[in-house]
């Protein structure tokens, strides 16, 4: 299947210059949802996943099937404020300023296996401080996963040493 044709292309959005890649008009589409699961959960159904760490909100969307079909746990990275327990929480820099992330400190036990799972894949801060967080409670990273990866964006150069893989990559 075409994914590609699938994700909707948003000049300008969210700031002039910028083209955004929409996926919801590729998640609307049932086969394509499935197909994409599908071909997930073949790539890692041996890898004894203990649980998929999803980076919010939109790794939230591909993570939580993906644990499910896996018969893994479902960890959620999020932003500041909105975990209720003892956390971890690290800071990155965006391209305009920066921001932080959090996960429960009880969320990962030392030596499970974390495959993180997000949308997305551009300059790759998001990514590396999800990689902190996975590997400061001591979780033994499989990979990422990411819908759609920006190469031009260089994110990949930020994750050195892990395993990577996008299932649609667009040059710039």
């Amino acid at each position: 299947m075409d994914y590609k044709a699938l994700i909707r292309e948003v000049p300008d959005f969210p700031k002039p210059g910028i083209l955004f890649y929409d996926i919801t008009t590729l998640l609307k589409n049932a086969q394509a949802f499935r197909q994409i699961l599908d071909e997930l959960t073949n790539r890692y159904k041996n890898q004894k996943i203990s649980k998929i760490v999803g980076i919010e909100s939109r790794g939230f969307i591909l993570g939580s099937p993906l644990a499910y079909q896996l018969g893994s746990g479902f960890v959620p990275v999020r932003k500041p404020g909105k975990l209720p327990a003892d956390i971890y929480e690290v800071k990155y820099n965006l391209e305009y300023g920066s921001n932080s992330l959090a996960i429960h400190r009880d969320a990962i036990a030392v030596g499970e296996r974390i495959l993180i799972v997000d949308d997305l894949l551009a300059t790759g801060g998001t990514a590396a401080a999800t990689v902190n967080l996975v590997r400061q409670l001591g979780g033994d990273l499989v990979g990422l996963v990411f819908l759609v990866e920006l190469v031009g964006l260089k994110g990949r150069e930020k994750l050195n040493g892990c395993d990577i893989y996008s299932m649609i990559t667009y040059s710039s």
